[in-house]
C-alpha cells in the first residue's frame, strides 16, 4: 500500500468516526498494526514487540479496525450506477455488443490460514490452502461486490450461486449483466465467452 493511500484510508476512517485517536494509540498506528497482521501474517506477539504494545492492546485495536473496515465496506463496495459506462457507449467498437453491461466478475484464490483438519477442503488447484473469493468490478475498476470465505476447492459457479441466493448478496438489475470467464455458466445477468472463442 502506498503512503498516500494509507493516509487517505486513515483520514476516511477518522472523518466517518469509525476510528478515533486514543491517548496512546493513533488511528494510523491502529491501521498499521491491522495491515501487518492481514497483509504479512504477523502474529500478535510480533506486532506487540514491533509497536511496543501489549498483546491485549494489539488484539483490541485489530478488532476495532476490522469492525470499522466492515462498516466502511458497506459504503465503498456497492453498485454506483446501472447505466452502461461511457467507455462502451462512446465507441462503436463496443456499443452494440455490450449494451447493458455494468461490469465484470471473477473468482480469485487467496491464501488462507485454516486448522489442519480443514485444510483438505481449502486445497484446490494451488499447493496451499486458499479461499475462493468472488469479486465484481465496474468499468472504473471499483469493487461493486465481494464474497469471501469459500473453500479453495469450491467451483466458481457454486460461489456465484451462493452470492446470488443471499438476501444481501449480489443483485443484478433487470436487463443488465456482468461479463464473466468460462468458469461460469450463461444465465440471466451473467455473460461468459463462447467456448473456444
Amino acid at each position: 500500500m502506498r503512503k498516500f493511500v494509507f493516509h487517505k484510508l486513515c483520514a476516511n476512517l477518522r472523518r466517518r468516526g469509525l476510528l478515533v485517536d486514543t491517548f496512546h494509540v493513533t488511528v494510523e498506528e491502529q491501521v498499521a498494526m491491522f495491515i501487518h497482521v492481514v497483509g504479512h501474517n504477523w502474529k500478535n506477539r510480533s506486532i506487540g514487540f514491533e509497536f511496543y504494545r501489549s498483546g491485549e492492546t494489539v488484539s483490541r485495536y485489530f478488532n476495532a479496525v476490522l469492525d470499522a473496515l466492515c462498516l466502511l465496506a458497506r459504503d465503498v463496495i456497492c453498485i454506483r450506477t446501472i447505466e452502461t459506462h461511457s467507455k462502451i457507449t462512446s465507441t462503436s467498437r463496443f456499443h452494440p455488443y455490450f449494451e447493458g453491461c455494468i461490469g465484470a466478475l471473477d473468482g480469485t484464490h487467496i491464501p488462507a490460514c485454516v486448522p489442519i483438519h480443514m485444510q483438505d477442503r481449502f486445497r484446490g488447484r494451488k499447493s496451499f490452502p486458499t479461499q475462493n473469493v468472488l469479486a465484481a468490478v465496474d468499468f472504473d475498476l471499483r469493487f461493486t461486490y465481494v464474497l469471501a470465505g469459500w473453500e479453495g476447492s469450491a467451483h466458481d459457479s457454486y460461489v456465484l450461486q451462493d452470492a446470488l441466493s443471499r438476501p444481501n448478496g449480489l443483485k443484478i438489475p433487470e436487463g443488465k449483466y456482468f461479463l464473466a470467464d468460462a468458469g461460469y455458466a450463461a444465465r440471466p445477468g451473467i455473460l461468459p465467452p463462447y467456448r473456444g472463442v
